[in-house]
């Protein structure tokens, strides 16, 4: 599949669609960023004066790109067929080292460590578009065929 095959899948729409592209796609793990945007109605408020992308929107957009899309390869090559996929979070541990501002660019990286049973576990990390690492975790989800 190629990256925007893996995009058009994805169940979401903007403004709740967090990513631009995919740089790397493999069985064992994805790459991708999103540019954030400074219009972003989340930022109202958070913090005054001083915006930051709330974590809740970091860990959206490492779910997404670092194992949405990745479950979608990976379901595609065994059961998937052509409707949207059910998802499914079921866990996340995230850590976070470092903010990110309005109309920044941020990287994510997500290795594989499970995939059984439509379950997917990634360890996935969140760069600044400098290459610092804003955050990690590992987040998993489950995936099933259908609308």
């Amino acid at each position: 599949m190629t990256s925007q095959q893996i995009i058009n899948l994805l169940p979401y729409e903007t403004p709740f669609l967090f990513v631009d592209t995919l740089t790397k796609i493999s069985d064992k793990g994805i790459e991708g960023n999103y540019t954030l945007k400074k219009e972003s109605g989340f930022y109202k408020g958070h913090f005054k004066n001083n915006p930051v992308t709330p974590g809740v929107i970091l860990t959206e957009i490492m779910a997404q790109i670092g194992v949405v899309c990745l479950g979608i390869l990976l379901l595609k090559k065994t059961t998937f067929n052509k409707e949207y996929p059910k998802i499914a979070l079921t866990s996340s541990a995230v850590d976070f080292f470092l903010p990110i501002l309005p109309g920044e660019k941020v990287n994510v990286v997500s290795e594989k460590t499970f995939f059984r049973f439509n379950k997917l576990q990634c360890k996935v990390q969140l760069f600044k578009e400098t290459g610092a690492l804003a955050c990690r975790g590992t987040i998993s989800g489950m995936f099933a065929n259908g609308k």
